[in-house]
């Protein structure tokens, strides 16, 4: 997986290209806590070019969740494929975050 890094109006743009999974929600966990330890709490992650999540990955977005919550930021999530959303809503983390259908959109919604 390849992560993007952005810096957006005081957003942290993170573009996941590839494949989320156990061997590469590592290399995420390290980027958030890098992002976490510089007291960045507002994430947008861009999931257009995501092309696979799996239980690991997963897990390591509800751990950044819960990490960035903590500072009193969020994570907003934009432009996911019909696969990975597929497997948001059997998870139901579709309920958990706030998924928008483009990146413009979920890059306002922090200004609110």
């Amino acid at each position: 997986m390849k992560i993007v890094h952005e810096k957006l109006n005081g957003v942290d743009l993170l573009k996941l290209v590839g494949r989320l999974d156990a061997a590469t929600s590592k290399d995420f966990k390290k980027t958030m806590s890098s992002l976490t330890e510089e007291n960045r709490s507002q994430i947008l992650l861009d999931l257009s070019e995501l092309d696979f999540i799996d239980s690991s990955g997963l897990g390591s977005l509800v751990g950044a969740l819960r990490s960035v919550n903590n500072q009193g930021g969020d994570i907003r999530i934009a432009a996911i494929k019909p696969q990975v959303r597929a497997i948001f809503e059997l998870t139901r983390l579709h309920r958990v975050f706030s998924i928008f259908n483009d990146r413009a959109t979920a890059e306002k919604s922090f200004d609110k």
